[in-house]
C-alpha cells in the first residue's frame, strides 16, 4: 500500500461552502479550519474522484476496462446501498483522503500576520436578472470566495496496481466547489513530486 500526495493549483476564485453566512452581509461564508485558513474538505476531493472513476469507466469501450474502473471505484471508495434496497450490503472503502490545505510554510506566514489572512478572501455578488433585462426584487446574493492558491492534500493506503488509475482521475477533475457554472473553482490537480 502506498499513499499519493497531490496538489490543487486554483486559477480561478473558489468557494467550498461551510454551511454558515454572516447575517446580512453574506449569504455563504467559505470554510475555514481552526486558523481561520481556508481548506477543501477530504470528503468533497473523495467525492470528486469517485466521479471522475465512474465517468472515465462509463465512456470506455473496451468492456475489460470498464469492468476495471468497476473493480477499483468498489475497492478505492467503497460500496454503499441505499435504504431502498434489501440488500443493505454497505463496504467502506480501502482509502482515506485527507483535507487539502495550504503548505505549512504558508499556514505559519498567514497565521502570524493578521494582514495576510484578510487577503485570502474576497466578497462577490451576483443578482438574478428577469426577461426584461431588469433585476429581481430581493434576488442579490454575497458569496464570500478564496482567491486562487494551491492546496496540498493526500490519500493513503493505495494499492499499488491502482496508483495509475488515481492520477488519472484526480487529472480529470477540472473544476471544484460551488458556482462551476459561473466560473468559479477552475483547478488542475496533479501528483506533487516535493521541492
Amino acid at each position: 500500500m502506498s499513499e499519493l500526495i497531490y496538489k490543487i493549483t486554483f486559477l480561478s476564485d473558489w468557494h467550498c461552502g461551510s454551511g454558515l453566512t454572516s447575517g446580512s452581509d453574506i449569504d455563504a461564508l467559505v470554510i475555514k479550519d481552526e486558523n481561520d485558513l481556508p481548506f477543501v474538505p477530504g470528503k468533497t476531493i473523495k467525492g470528486l474522484l469517485k466521479e471522475a472513476a465512474y465517468i472515465l469507466g462509463e465512456f470506455s469501450e473496451d468492456k475489460k476496462n470498464k469492468e476495471d474502473w468497476n473493480i477499483f471505484r468498489k475497492h478505492i471508495f467503497g460500496l454503499q446501498t441505499t435504504k431502498l434496497q434489501d440488500d443493505n450490503q454497505s463496504e467502506p472503502g480501502a482509502c482515506f483522503f485527507s483535507n487539502a490545505v495550504l503548505s505549512d510554510t504558508l499556514k505559519n506566514k498567514i497565521i502570524e500576520s493578521i494582514d495576510l489572512k484578510s487577503t485570502l478572501y474576497r466578497k462577490i455578488a451576483s443578482t438574478q436578472i428577469d426577461k426584461n433585462g431588469i433585476a429581481e426584487e430581493k434576488s442579490l446574493r454575497k458569496i464570500e470566495v478564496v482567491i486562487p492558491l494551491e492546496l496540498y492534500g493526500q490519500i493513503t493506503n493505495i494499492d499499488e496496481k491502482y496508483f495509475d488509475k488515481m492520477i488519472m482521475c484526480l487529472a480529470y477533475i477540472k473544476q471544484l466547489g460551488s458556482n462551476r457554472n459561473r466560473g468559479l473553482g477552475r483547478c488542475i490537480i496533479s501528483k506533487w513530486e516535493g521541492k
